[in-house]
């Protein structure tokens, strides 16, 4: 474990979100891992301009529903840092659907790639992002059509059908592209 690393870690995100921000756990082989939970949205920018402040670096970020099968509103945003070893992880919540979230590319230009990526595969809602263009899909996509659930079965059973394609665009119109297929 790199202690002067943990210590730089949670004494700038002490400093920036407040006292005990930080919650620290190990794994079995003595590394450990910081965990913050923002209590606010805004807390990200604190906490992105701190970590940028002692050179630590952005490795990913996960977004995902609260409810695995989407039952409810609500989504988690996690950003995973490293600092020489010594890795922390930083949640957002978006309880409903209409949250936003601050772009942290001021900091972390590599969080360009993620951002748009959960913009446009499941609406979440960056504020001040940059460049916020679509990655992958087709302008005719629906933002957010991957966040709809199609059970793993069905995507099996009709990976390049009509059928397929008429889960992906449920309540919505289809493409005509889409319509074609066998």
């Amino acid at each position: 474990m790199n202690e002067i690393a943990k210590q730089a870690l949670e004494s700038a995100l002490n400093k920036a979100l407040g006292p005990d921000s930080v919650y620290w756990n190990k794994d079995l082989n003595g590394n450990s891992f910081g965990w913050v939970r923002l209590a606010d949205n805004d807390g990200l920018s604190r906490a992105a301009a701190a970590l940028a402040g002692v050179s630590a670096r952005l490795m990913v970020i996960t977004a995902y529903r609260v409810d695995k099968y989407a039952t409810y509103p609500g989504r988690e945003i996690a950003y995973h840092f490293d600092l020489d070893g010594t890795v922390v992880t930083v949640t957002a919540s978006l309880p409903t659907d209409e949250d936003t979230i601050p772009s942290i590319t001021r900091w972390f230009q590599n969080a360009d790639w993620h951002e748009r990526e959960f913009m446009e595969l499941y609406d979440i809602k960056v504020t001040g992002h940059p460049n916020p263009v679509r990655l992958f899909l087709d302008t005719n996509v629906e933002q957010g059509a991957l966040d709809r659930l199609v059970p793993l079965s069905t995507m099996m059973n009709g990976a390049c059908t009509k059928t397929l394609w008429e889960k992906v665009y449920a309540g919505t119109e289809m493409p005509d592209w889409a319509k074609g297929a066998q």
